[in-house]
């Protein structure tokens, strides 16, 4: 995964509450900020003193800058696709269309002087990113970023969501998505505050469940909070998970014994590639403990979704295989349970693909 980014809106908030945000996304790793032009109608010269000195301050802190814009703008400002110069005064890195052109006209966006990134939206299933790519822009300057949806139940569904960003996948472009803050009185760029996520089903969900499964489903680069403010067990939460594989949270079983332990929390897992429908298998643990003596602790009659199984020495070779499981099934009785992941995360393990890799922490 790339980078963990934020959302400010200088035209709802305070200057001194949006440096204090950035700020405290910094000391938890973010490094990339939406901003918004869409909801500000102000002059040219009221823009730039608005955002340049908030633009170089996150910039000083590594933070890279995309300003949301649309044709309607452009228009509004008195601006030429063909001269981009405003933005680059801003002290933006780049801007993001919420609504396109034709296609060539983003294309020679991206052979801006200014070396501005020209992101394009996302969450169209259409063949938009095609023609551009026709019009043979300059890659490197080309990324894109889903939307994000103020309305209850307007989200995006899964499979379109998967559909539309296989799109920019095929041509190796930076992709990402927004996550939304679970916190009290947040806002975004509209009256509406339904949470803002991409995701219909990331709605009411934890933001870091939400970050999890997006790291499970494998496509995105960059995870950005869409709306003000998150908490900072939020940011620390984004900030300090794995960002290159999904690591579950686990309730352990308190009569778990010591090497059990460390296969579960040590151990680099991945599923193996004959995959099956009933549970995700770790088959190396076994072999490196090869000899040890796993007795029976824990073996309940019926396997339970999201259960985690360490196969006892009764189950012969396959003694030590860590397994997940994936649907309800009777036990054999040699099944030890050692733990199950988290209940609000425990859909994740469904997106989970043959050799993708993961790890487990102990949840508390």
């Amino acid at each position: 995964m790339g980078k963990l980014g934020i959302s400010i809106y200088p035209d709802k908030t305070s200057e001194k509450e949006i440096y204090e945000y950035i700020d405290r996304a910094y000391k938890n790793g973010f490094s990339r900020i939406f901003s918004c032009l869409l909801s500000v109608h102000e002059s040219k010269a009221n823009i730039i003193k608005k955002f340049k000195g908030i633009n170089e301050y996150a910039k000083s802190k590594g933070f890279e800058i995309i300003l949301d814009v649309a044709p309607c703008v452009f228009s509004e400002l008195g601006i030429d696709y063909k001269d981009l110069s405003f933005f680059k005064e801003t002290g933006a890195d780049g801007i993001r269309l919420d609504l396109g052109y034709t296609g060539n006209e983003e294309s020679l966006m991206t052979f801006n002087p200014q070396d501005l990134k020209i992101e394009i939206n996302m969450s169209q299933d259409t063949h938009y990113l095609n023609t551009i790519m026709d019009y043979r822009p300059k890659k490197n300057n080309l990324i894109g970023c889903h939307n994000f949806y103020p309305h209850k139940y307007s989200g995006l569904k899964l499979e379109h969501f998967l559909k539309c960003t296989q799109r920019f996948n095929e041509y190796g472009l930076k992709t990402a998505v927004f996550v939304t803050s679970q916190n009290k009185n947040t806002f975004g760029p509209w009256p509406v505050t339904d949470g803002l996520p991409t995701l219909e089903i990331h709605r009411n969900l934890p933001i870091d469940i939400q970050a999890k499964h997006i790291i499970a489903l494998d496509c995105i680069d960059d995870i950005i909070i869409s709306n003000c403010y998150p908490t900072d067990n939020e940011l620390e939460a984004l900030g300090s998970m794995r960002k290159d594989l999904v690591e579950f949270d686990v309730i352990l079983d308190k009569n778990t014994p010591e090497v059990e332990k460390k296969i579960l929390f040590e151990e680099l897992h991945f599923n193996r590639g004959d995959i099956s429908e009933y549970m995700i298998r770790s088959t190396q643990p076994r072999v490196k403990y090869s000899g040890h003596d796993f007795k029976i602790f824990n073996a309940p009659e019926i396997l339970k979704k999201g259960d985690i199984v360490i196969e006892s020495s009764e189950y012969g070779h396959y003694a030590g295989e860590l397994q997940i499981v994936l649907k309800d099934m009777k036990n054999s009785g040699k099944s030890n349970v050692v733990g199950g992941i988290r209940e609000e995360e425990i859909f994740i393990i469904d997106y989970i693909k043959p050799w993708q890799k993961f790890k487990f922490k102990q949840y508390k």
